[in-house]
C-alpha cells in the first residue's frame, strides 16, 4: 500500500446528466467510491450513467437524488431526503452543476425570483454546503499513514473556471465583460426583479455566468478561512477547457462547432470530458490534493502528463472584505439568517 492512501468513501456530486459531472461519477465509481448524484431529473442521470457503462439498480455503488439547484426549496427537500437515507456521513461533496445561458435577452428567474445562473450556480450550492457541513464534519474515512491507520477529513470541491480569475488571460476577456461583483448593491437590494446582476447594473447573460462562478471561488476561499480548524478540506479546480460539453448547448451552433477546434488547435487548452472527470476524482480522493484553500489547475495550455499546481487567484477572489460581504448577503438571500 502507498505511504499515504485513503479508502474510498461516499460522495455527493451535482450535475451528472452529461459532461464533467457524468465522467467524474464514472471515475469515482471506478475508484471504488459510492456516488450519489443530485440532478433535476434523476431518470436522465441514471440513463446517462447506464449509457456510460455504470451500474444500474445498485444504490451501494450509485444512487440518484432529485434536486434542482435553481430552487432553494428543492435543495432543502433533497438534503432532507439524503440525510434520512444515509447510514454513514458523506465523505465528499462536489459542486459541479452549472447553467450557462449567454443568449438570453432578459433574465430568467428562479422559483425564488433570482436571476437563474446566480441562483443555480452559486445560491443553490451555497445552501447545499451549509446544510451538509455538520454531516461532513462527522466523516471518518480510514486512511493509511504509512505506519498506522488514521482518518481522512471530508472534502468539499467546487468547480471553478478560468473566466472568473482575473490573474489568467481567460479571466480578462472583455466580451461580454470580466467577472466583477462591483459593490454588491444588487445583492444588497434583494436581487429580485428588476435587479439581475450582483453589481446592480444592467443584465449581461454571459457575465452573469462568470459572476456566479466568481462567487463559487470566493465561497471556497471563505469556507477555508472560516473553518480552518475543521477536519473538512475546501478546494476548487479548473480541470481545463472542456469545450464540447452540454454547458455550451445554448450558444450559437457555429460556436459549438468551432470552439472545440479553437481550443485544440490554437490555445491548446482543450481537455476531454473523461480527463476532466478523472481530475475531479483526483481532487476528491487523492492524498496529493489533501490541502485546503487551494484552487487546483493544470494550466491553460495542456501538456501530456502535466501535474497539478496551486493557481494564483486574483484579488476579486481573495479579498477578505468582499468575501465576507458575499457570504453574509448570500446567507440572507438563501434564507439562513
Amino acid at each position: 500500500m502507498a505511504s499515504s492512501q485513503a479508502a474510498p468513501g461516499t460522495v455527493l456530486i451535482t450535475g451528472t446528466t452529461s459532461g464533467v459531472g457524468l465522467y467524474a461519477t464514472k471515475a469515482l465509481v471506478d475508484l471504488g467510491w459510492r456516488v450519489i448524484t443530485a440532478n433535476r431529473n434523476p431518470l436522465r442521470a441514471e440513463a446517462a450513467a447506464i449509457k456510460l457503462g455504470l451500474p444500474s439498480g445498485s444504490p451501494r455503488q450509485l444512487q440518484h437524488l432529485m434536486m434542482d439547484l435553481g430552487d432553494l426549496e428543492s435543495v432543502r427537500r433533497g438534503v432532507d431526503s439524503l440525510l434520512d437515507s444515509l447510514e454513514k456521513p458523506l465523505d465528499a461533496l462536489v459542486c459541479n452543476a452549472a447553467v450557462y445561458l449567454p443568449r438570453l435577452k432578459k433574465p430568467q428567474r428562479s422559483a425564488q425570483g433570482y436571476e437563474i445562473s446566480m441562483a443555480t450556480n452559486h445560491f443553490g450550492h451555497f445552501l447545499l454546503i451549509q446544510l451538509l457541513l455538520d454531516n461532513l464534519r462527522s466523516s471518518t474515512r480510514p486512511a493509511w499513514r504509512g505506519t498506522s491507520w488514521g482518518e481522512e477529513g471530508a472534502r468539499v470541491v467546487i468547480l471553478g473556471t478560468v473566466t472568473a480569475n482575473y490573474k489568467e488571460l481567460g479571466g480578462k476577456i472583455p466580451i461580454p465583460a470580466p467577472a466583477d461583483l462591483g459593490d454588491l448593491s444588487g445583492f444588497e437590494q434583494g436581487f429580485r426583479s428588476p435587479i439581475c446582476m450582483a453589481s446592480g447594473k444592467r443584465f449581461k447573460p454571459g457575465k452573469a455566468y462568470k459572476d456566479s462562478k466568481l462567487c463559487n471561488m470566493i465561497t471556497t476561499q471563505e469556507l477555508h478561512r472560516r473553518y480552518k480548524d475543521s477536519p473538512i478540506l475546501f478546494s476548487s479546480l479548473y480541470p481545463g477547457c472542456v469545450a464540447n460539453t452540454k454547458l455550451f448547448r445554448n450558444t450559437p451552433k457555429i460556436f459549438q462547432i468551432l470552439f472545440p477546434w479553437f481550443q485544440k488547435l490554437i490555445t491548446g487548452g482543450f481537455v476531454s470530458q473523461a480527463l476532466a472527470g478523472k481530475r475531479v476524482a483526483q481532487v476528491v480522493s487523492d492524498p496529493e490534493f489533501a490541502l485546503s484553500g487551494v484552487h487546483w489547475s493544470w494550466g491553460n495550455r495542456q501538456k501530456k502528463n502535466r501535474r497539478q499546481f496551486s493557481q494564483e487567484l486574483s484579488d476579486r477572489v481573495t479579498d477578505t472584505v468582499t468575501a465576507r460581504k458575499v457570504w453574509d448577503l448570500t446567507l440572507h438571500l438563501v434564507g439562513l439568517n
